[in-house]
């Protein structure tokens, strides 16, 4: 008899979670793909089946070949920002979760130092990424010291409100993003392993190229799905420190909402969902997340 109430009993323990993954996902996605198919004018959208969303926003793509077109190359450039977040992210995050790993024994101490970590985000993400502009800006802080120190003979433009500072404020919020799941799989690393690779003669290196980033790899996909999904969304953070100069999928809804073009900004959504779904995808095959989560 237990064995057919099995089956129920998790159905119903998982229901809750379901309903709300279909209220505020899979029911908004299929709201935001039905108008992404319908048409608009320069007032309202019209519910009629259309491809004029997609149409517009590859408009002259053709006729630019075989060069890029904008989107094209807006999409590019969201992509190489994001690829900068990640590796940025990826190389900070894994160094110290391996610190506090493998270099803070305390699993008290592991526990503070975690939660100094978590001290930024006591702090809303707007007023973390606007505290860079007096730090950045031609008289802020870093320049004025430039100066000072002679190092510089004029301030420098490239600090603020260019790609430089969109990546310093994107790597600034979301490091920590990475840094809690690289973690948790490297405390799950049982240490015989290390020592037996220091015992058969392996370097520090090797046993962290060979023992180590290969445990920690399920750490590594899930915060690199959390930074990319991010990432790849932000509009925000691009205009305010990009001083709205540089091109990203994001942007690219926010002024097609703007302009009211809501069929137009959900096809944009849409394509944009597709690309990230395809990068996730991708480093999904890396691991089994199922088995981590």
């Amino acid at each position: 008899m237990k064995s057919h109430l099995t089956p129920l009993i998790a159905w119903l323990q998982a229901g809750p979670m379901m309903l709300v993954f279909a209220l505020f996902f899979l029911l908004p996605l299929a709201f935001v793909v039905t108008v992404s198919f319908w048409d608009y004018n320069e007032y309202e959208m019209i519910p009629s089946f259309t491809t004029r969303g997609y149409a517009d926003t590859f408009e002259g793509c053709l006729a630019e070949l075989p060069g890029l077109c904008t989107i094209l190359k807006t999409y590019l450039e969201t992509v190489k920002l994001c690829f900068l977040v990640w590796l940025l992210t990826l190389l900070i995050g894994f160094t110290v979760a391996y610190f506090l790993a493998f270099h803070v024994h305390s699993k008290t101490w592991q526990i503070v130092l975690s939660l100094l970590c978590t001290i930024p985000f006591w702090t809303s993400n707007v007023i973390r990424m606007i505290a860079w502009i007096p730090l950045l800006g031609r008289n802020g802080l870093v320049n004025r010291g430039l100066l000072g120190l002679g190092a510089i003979d004029a301030p420098l433009e490239w600090l603020l409100f260019s790609e430089f500072a969109v990546v310093l404020a994107l790597v600034h919020l979301f490091t920590f993003f990475m840094v809690v799941p690289i973690f948790n799989s490297m405390i799950r690393i049982d240490r015989r392993l290390v020592e037996a690779a220091y015992d058969a003669g392996a370097t520090g290196w090797q046993t962290l190229c060979n023992v180590i980033i290969p445990l920690a790899k399920p750490g590594i996909v899930i915060g690199s799905i959390f930074v990319i999904t991010i990432v790849m969304g932000d509009f925000i953070t691009i205009g305010v420190m990009g001083g709205q100069q540089i091109a990203s999928a994001g942007k690219m809804i926010e002024v097609r909402l703007n302009a009211l073009q809501f069929p137009a900004a959900a096809a944009n959504a849409v394509i944009l969902l597709g690309v990230t779904f395809l990068i996730i995808t991708a480093l999904s095959r890396l691991v089994d997340i199922r088995k981590e989560l």
